[in-house]
């Protein structure tokens, strides 16, 4: 539906029963709510001016578009409330409000640009809410709101703009503020003193700026505060022990700061707390020592990357609403408890990078929490057994389990038979271990998993064919499963090594990591079934055979990483039709001939190719010898072919020469005695001379044109011999290389080509 520019006479016509229009008794539009209409077209039709009496409008969630003119709002000044939010506006916002009237204006989610003026709240006596996030305003948060210009106001949200400066003074005075955000900007400085003076705050939200300094024990003045949200900042400082004086707080958000010393004892009173996230600062002291029981309706707690110490609070067993626990990356120690199993809701467990033991205890206890989707314990456990549970027959533990990751353990053992059993298992991940044995065939039967990750094992045998059939890998109709959301985020650290935050396993890569293992045989041809794959690296393994072409079936596929391994022959030319390939790496293997031709392929770094010796074409720097035409070696034996012909027909000439002269001088010699005598002597110099020239030239020809034979054994020492470096070289891909590796030189020799006598191979590691 399109926002009409022809003039509509709203007298002339009974429009007060239309839907989303409200009159008053004597007929006037006071109300046009047309929020999520699919309405579209410029903002706005001129006609609007001519409702007069309008006191509320709204056309959010639609796709109006256009700026905000001041002009147009003239004739409505009875506006109170104006949402405008979520549409395609932009421009600068006028100097002033529409309405001195107006009570809540939002025009948030739009690309609104440009300063707020200072005299924008001049006449906004009225204003109680005021949003404009989403947006890409600049400038500062304007300073004269209250108490003058907007006494009344109690909703304030910057946030998600590109406002710079300070937090603006006199927040104090806005005795009815209730709501301030402001996150997601550019804001620096101290968090004003005099914001603990405005005590109906409900909620506080800064976060992801660059604000420093302290939390002033002033804070315990905002006993309505519900929500404290300061994550992403430069906050140092001990936090307040007044904060325990907040008897409504519900979600503490102090993730990201350099905050340190003890957590106070206090913060255990505030009972509703509901989350309470201090991950990523230096606090530290024995966590077992706050009496977590108080907190009865504490749903999420992290306090990931601290240092922590002691064993895991027993208190903690006593919070029945605990949804998501996450311990990991501090000092803790000792074993799991069995009192774990109280919390009846526990979906997300992470404990990494602690020094738990006893993880076959461990695993026994938590496989009975059923509501667990998530198990994360990351360098915890080190050197330990992966158990193996044998009660698979009547097994029913982690029924709910979606994530697994055991990395860094250094765990020995087998992959564990105990996993054939979760059928709702999504993602696996156990790299950096020292497990043992093969990849056991029933991975390929999990209905829901898409994601395997087990590099850095000691993993034997060959890529399973039973792989290749993972469900969720096959097609689109297999692969649409429940992916809920985390209770807590998943860290990924991406390849510039930046931090990202995932709630969502199905943001995910489907994707097969088995690089630097033990693995042997061919790469199955089966693996083209996989269409749906976007990872694929089997590197630093001992796979032989071809690449097999059938990998150009997988259409989705953007990284593929076959290096360090034993693979021949030519790389397919079908891998050129990969559209999506951003990596692609065949390094150091046996593969031969030119380098598949395609605009994708050829952009790659040359070192994704080399160390493969007879691997040519662009973007190495040697060429490929041509294969159509004559070579210089056939150019060759084809000149040697035309000079012995011309010496058989030299040859022949003079034979038969002779003979003619001769049967021309028989008949005279005949008749005359002394002519016979001197012919003779003549015919016996000519022999001679004749002799020699003809030795001379067979000498000369069979010097260029050797015996087919010998050719052939001359030639076969040569080519043992290359075969046998090659062989060698080939055979040193199995080791480890470092990461500091670096070629110095590496020419590709042509197969037929002769090699240069001053060309070389160099390899050094530095």
């Amino acid at each position: 539906m399109r926002l009409s520019s022809a003039p509509l006479n709203w007298t002339s016509v009974n429009c007060c029963h239309w839907e989303g229009i409200t009159c008053d008794h004597y007929g006037w539009i006071t109300r046009l709510s047309l929020p999520a209409k699919g309405l579209e077209g410029g903002m706005f039709p001129s006609s609007l001016g001519n409702l007069t009496h309008l006191s509320h409008l709204d056309f959010s969630h639609n796709s109006l578009y256009g700026s905000l003119e001041t002009g147009f709002f003239l004739s409505l000044n009875r506006l109170e409330i104006l949402d405008l939010s979520y549409n395609h506006l932009y421009g600068e916002l006028p100097f002033s409000l529409p309405s001195s009237n107006i009570r809540m204006l939002d025009l948030s989610c739009n690309r609104f640009h440009g300063e707020i003026s200072s005299s924008f709240f001049k006449d906004a006596w009225n204003l109680t809410s005021f949003n404009v996030s989403n947006n890409i305003l600049t400038g500062s948060i304007p300073s004269a709101i209250c108490p003058h210009s907007s006494p009344f106001i109690r909703v304030l949200d910057f946030s998600f703009n590109r406002f710079s400066g300070n937090i603006p003074l006199r927040l104090g005075k806005c005795s009815k503020l209730q709501i301030f955000r402001a996150g997601n900007n550019n804001l620096s400085g101290l968090l004003p003193s005099d914001i603990y003076n405005a005590t109906k705050l409900q909620e506080i939200s800064f976060p992801r700026n660059q604000l420093y300094g302290v939390i002033s024990e002033g804070i315990g003045n905002l006993t309505n505060l519900q929500l404290l949200d300061l994550n992403t900042n430069g906050l140092s400082g001990t936090l307040p022990v007044n904060i325990g004086k907040l008897s409504k707080l519900q979600l503490v958000y102090l993730h990201f700061n350099t905050l340190d010393s003890y957590l106070p004892p206090s913060l255990t009173n505030c009972s509703k707390l509901i989350e309470l996230n201090v991950g990523f600062n230096n606090f530290e002291g024995d966590i077992s020592l706050l009496n977590f029981s108080k907190l009865s309706q504490l749903s999420k707690l992290d306090i990931v990357s601290n240092h922590f110490t002691g064993m895991v609070p027993v208190s903690l067993y006593s919070c029945k609403s605990l949804k998501a626990l996450r311990l990991s990356l501090n000092d803790l120690e000792g074993q799991i408890q069995p009192e774990i199993l109280l919390l009846k809701s526990l979906s997300f467990l992470s404990l990494g990078g602690n020094k738990l033991t006893n993880i076959t205890g461990a695993i026994k206890i938590l496989m009975g929490c059923k509501s667990l989707s998530v198990l994360l314990v990351r360098y915890s456990f080190l050197h330990e057994e992966m158990p193996a549970y044998d009660g698979t027959v009547g097994f029913d533990g982690f029924p709910n389990l979606r994530i697994l990751g055991m990395s860094y353990c250094e765990i020995t053992g087998e992959i564990p038979v105990w996993l054939s059993k979760l059928k709702k298992l999504e993602i696996l991940y156990l790299p950096f271990n020292r497990m043992t044995g093969l990849i056991p065939s029933w991975l390929g039967t999990l209905p829901r998993l898409f994601y395997i990750n087990i590099d850095s094992n000691r993993i034997s045998g060959e890529f399973p064919k039973e792989l290749c059939r993972l469900p969720t890998l096959l097609s689109e109709t297999e692969s649409r499963t429940d992916h809920n959301y985390l209770e807590l985020p998943i860290f990924i650290i991406d390849a510039t090594n930046s931090l990202h935050q995932n709630y969502f396993s199905k943001n995910l890569p489907r994707a097969l990591f088995l690089h630097n293992n033990c693995l042997t045989g061919k790469i199955p041809i089966d693996i083209g079934q996989l269409q749906l794959l976007h990872a694929l690296d089997l590197s630093s393994n001992n796979f032989s055979g071809n690449i097999p072409d059938t990998i150009s079936n997988l259409k989705n596929l953007e990284t593929v990483d076959l290096s360090m391994n034993h693979l021949s022959g030519e790389i397919p030319a079908s891998l050129a039709v990969l559209n999506f390939l951003s990596l692609l790496n065949v390094s150091y293997n046996r593969l031969e001939g030119p380098i598949p031709t395609s605009t994708q392929l050829q952009s790659f770094n040359p070192s994704v190719f080399e160390g493969n010796l007879k691997l040519c074409g662009a973007p190495l720097p040697n060429e490929c010898q041509p294969v159509d035409g004559i070579t210089t070696d056939d150019e060759n034996n084809q000149d040697l072919d035309d000079d012995e012909d011309q010496s058989l027909w030299f040859g022949l000439s003079v034979v038969l020469g002779f003979f003619v002269g001769l049967l021309g001088f028989c008949f005279p010699l005949l008749l005359k005695r002394t002519w016979r005598y001197a012919y003779f002597q003549l015919l016996d110099n000519v022999q001679f001379m004749l002799s020699m020239k003809w030795g001379r030239l067979r000498r000369k020809t069979q010097g260029h044109v050797p015996n087919q034979k010998d050719e052939v054994k001359s030639s076969k020492p040569d080519s043992e011999t290359e075969c046998t470096n090659q062989s060698e070289y080939a055979n040193s891909n199995s080791f480890m290389v470092p990461d500091n590796f670096q070629t110095t030189s590496l020419f590709n020799v042509p197969v037929k080509a002769p090699c240069p006598e001053d060309e070389e191979i160099l390899m050094c590691t530095d």
